[in-house]
């Protein structure tokens, strides 16, 4: 598609392709579908496997939405979702978040504040995959694709660094057992490390790879709860004690100190990387 110089465009597409229109747009439509596919998941919560169709389907039609959008409104490539080195991105983002999740527990148990009591059934970790699905590509899509692309292109790569990170932290207070401890931990450790993943790369791919691990891992895996959210049980039973700030509480690991350490360093090491390799933007 040809691209043409922007005082020749229409006045609404213009309006349009404005950063703050977008934010308002698109990320209002692409919030809207994860409303409604939150919805669906509770709504089939006992039926895992139809929650799973429902959410692929719905993160489907929001990616190409979102992709249409990128593609006949702001006129460019959709490089930050191209296909070309996605799984290798997506994998390694992966590898990252469920590693990390990992390493947590482990410094639980040698504290002795995380105890495993046995399993259940494989067919726990099914409910999971509906979440972390849903999770990686709505969020990633809304806070990173959207939020912080268009504070980018205004102010540069910093200010959209704290802005994204302020706002999906900020968002976390609305889950059931949401705190502000809580909110505030999740926008330094993950809201940067989110942020700096997608700067490093220019791409989705590596923090949607993060994101979906890092739920799925402790949801599906450790029988943890996410971010405040209802607990639900996973393939390991186990039994959690100890201090708040260690274990997080009732918001789940994301509120502990360790959490907030491995991921707050290795969102440090990503933006280092990022700075090197040139990735940031000035601000305008």
């Amino acid at each position: 598609m040809t691209e043409l110089p922007n005082t020749t465009l229409p006045l609404w597409l213009r309006i349009m392709r404005f950063p703050v229109a977008r934010i308002i747009l698109l990320g209002g439509v692409v919030f809207l579908l994860m409303g409604f596919n939150n919805g669906f998941m509770l709504k089939f919560k006992d039926a895992p496997v139809l929650s799973i169709a429902i959410t692929a389907a719905m993160a489907s039609v929001t990616l190409a939405i979102y992709a249409g959008f990128a593609r006949f409104i702001e006129r460019r490539p959709v490089s930050e979702l191209s296909f070309s080195g996605a799984s290798r991105e997506w994998l390694m983002g992966a590898l990252i978040g469920a590693g990390l999740y990992t390493a947590c527990v482990l410094v639980l148990i040698a504290l002795g504040m995380y105890r495993i009591e046995g399993l259940n059934p494989w067919t726990f970790v099914i409910p999971a995959v509906a979440m972390a699905l849903s999770s990686g590509i709505f969020e990633e899509l809304i806070f990173r694709g959207v939020l912080f692309r268009s504070v980018e292109e205004l102010f540069g790569s910093w200010i959209s660094l704290g802005v994204s990170a302020l706002v999906f932290g900020l968002v976390h207070l609305a889950n059931p057992a949401g705190t502000l401890v809580g909110a505030i931990y999740i926008s330094i450790e993950a809201g940067v490390l989110l942020a700096a993943a997608y700067m490093l790369t220019r791409r989705l791919w590596l923090s949607i790879g993060f994101h979906m691990a890092w739920n799925f891992t402790q949801s599906a895996i450790f029988s943890g709860i996410v971010s405040g959210s209802t607990p639900a049980p996973g393939l390991i039973r186990s039994n959690i004690k100890g201090p708040a700030v260690l274990t997080g509480g009732s918001f789940g690991l994301e509120s502990s100190v360790i959490a907030f350490l491995f991921c707050t360093v290795t969102g440090v090491i990503l933006l280092i990387m990022a700075v090197r390799r040139g990735k940031i933007v000035p601000r305008a």
